[in-house]
């Protein structure tokens, strides 16, 4: 992703607080949502081209990661969700490491396996499947390879 793209910090003040807080303490600060992992999300604004960063529940499974569209069980999908469809090169921290990856919506069985994984690592997951009233989205991401 390019980095010289201007930040647009989110106007939530929670969310723009954990976000500047983890990725300036490479991961040790701001770590968690209830007690569980977080990682952050950068992706390019689908409207504005800034960068957008968004800390999300961590779901990672033998080296691959997802990101979950729940935006708290709400009826409509996160801002991240269409710059995310727009733009799916996007930077991953996870503690110190940051990398790029290529992202891509799952469905069908992989959805099923990653949902899973999801609701293990987060139980509340479960319960936005009622209030969301909407498919909850879900991507995977691949890691870009040095040099793409």
């Amino acid at each position: 992703m390019t980095i010289d793209r201007e930040y647009a910090p989110s106007p939530t003040d929670w969310v723009r607080e954990q976000a500047d807080a983890y990725e300036a303490s490479n991961g040790t600060e701001a770590a968690d949502f209830q007690g569980i992992p977080i990682v952050l999300l950068t992706t390019v604004g689908a409207k504005s081209g800034k960068l957008r960063k968004s800390p999300l529940i961590r779901i990672e499974h033998e080296g691959q990661y997802a990101v979950v569209a729940s935006n708290g069980g709400q009826t409509s999908h996160p801002a991240w969700y269409g710059n995310i469809v727009k733009n799916p090169r996007v930077t991953l921290q996870d503690g110190a490491e940051r990398r790029e990856y290529v992202a891509r919506q799952v469905d069908g069985a992989e959805y099923g396996q990653w949902w899973q994984r999801g609701v293990d690592v987060y139980s509340g997951f479960t319960g936005y499947i009622d209030t969301a009233n909407r498919t909850i989205p879900i991507f995977v991401l691949s890691p870009v390879e040095d040099g793409a």
